[in-house]
């Protein structure tokens, strides 16, 4: 591992987006100017973003959108861009939709230095406007993970360039959950992960339709089920679980259902088993979230069904082999 000295060369940055606007603009004001390289990689923006960019001071990467985008892609592209640049010793990844809170670099930089051993460290994210909407709100407290040692992160992170070269960086063939993934080879590598009681980013999920969540929510479903096709095994078992619960409650239980009523209507009775879930889980997370956290498991089941479909249809065509 090196050990450079704190300044210009200890601190890069990778931000990634697409149509950001003015959210765009304020992420990049949020670093301040000792922290460069600051890449941003941009992903067929068509509304000023990588000439605000350049203004900003930033060096821009434009993907090639004739390759189908991934955000995994796109944080590849950057940091390679980075290294090209000076590399660093930290980088912090960041979404274009994300400012920067003051006080998180100095906080991070200095539990990477203090703990060699860490790979990656991340903070308290927040939604900017969580009165906005319920699903601002739920997205809120899906931000709030335990502090201390963990199993993941999320898109904004702060990590050791030496631990992300150390597994090649993302999985870039990955639609969802790229982080997640990237930090089960990282702990395997014999990196720690961390979530540090510090205010890290502001987030705008400006979610004002069900049809959003759904959408969000099904691509978290496909997530579960990639991860678990990749690193499922024991001891890992990752997304195991999620993907189970997700097939369970949003296919399995509604179908047994359907086909049961068809024979008598007391198979009816088993929706009840839905409110009562609600019930066991507003109990530890309030009624709001502990409602959604039942309703999702639908579109999660629909984004590990497509998940398995296409899977199913790449497998046929030759493109990938079971293993």
């Amino acid at each position: 591992m090196t050990d450079l000295p704190p300044g210009p060369r200890g601190l890069g940055a990778v931000v990634i987006g697409r149509n950001e606007g003015a959210r765009l603009v304020a992420c990049l004001a949020s670093f301040p100017a000792s922290v460069r390289p600051l890449v941003y990689v941009d992903s067929g923006s068509t509304d000023g973003s990588v000439a605000a960019a350049r203004a900003a001071g930033a060096e821009v990467v434009a993907l090639d959108m004739s390759v189908p985008f991934t955000a995994a892609r796109a944080r590849n592209e950057g940091f390679a861009r980075l290294m090209q640049l000076g590399a660093p010793e930290f980088v912090q990844f960041v979404d274009g939709d994300c400012v920067l809170q003051p006080g998180w670099l100095p906080a991070a930089e200095a539990f990477l230095r203090a703990h060699p051993e860490v790979g990656v460290v991340c903070g308290r994210r927040r939604e900017i406007r969580p009165e906005v909407s319920i699903w601002n709100r739920l997205c809120d407290a899906e931000w709030d993970t335990p502090v201390g040692r963990a199993l993941a992160c999320g898109g904004d992170a702060l990590m050791r360039v030496a631990a992300v070269q150390a597994v090649g960086g993302y999985d870039p063939a990955l639609i969802a959950g790229e982080e997640p993934e990237l930090c089960v080879r990282l702990r395997a590598a014999g990196w720690q992960v961390w979530r540090i009681d510090e205010e890290m980013t502001l987030h705008d999920a400006a979610m004002t339709r069900i049809g959003q969540w759904w959408k969000r929510t099904r691509r978290g479903g496909h997530a579960f089920a990639e991860g678990a096709a990749l690193h499922g095994a024991p001891p890992e078992r990752h997304w195991v679980a999620e993907t189970r619960r997700a097939v369970l409650w949003g296919a399995v239980l509604p179908l047994v259902t359907l086909i049961g009523a068809l024979v008598s209507p007391w198979a009816l009775l088993l929706l009840l088993l839905y409110p009562l879930q609600m019930l066991r889980l507003a109990r530890r997370h309030g009624w709001e979230r502990g409602v959604f956290m039942v309703l999702a498991k639908v579109p999660e089941a629909v984004g590990v069904l497509q998940y398995w479909m296409n899977r199913l249809r790449r497998r046929k065509a030759g493109l990938i082999e079971y293993k």
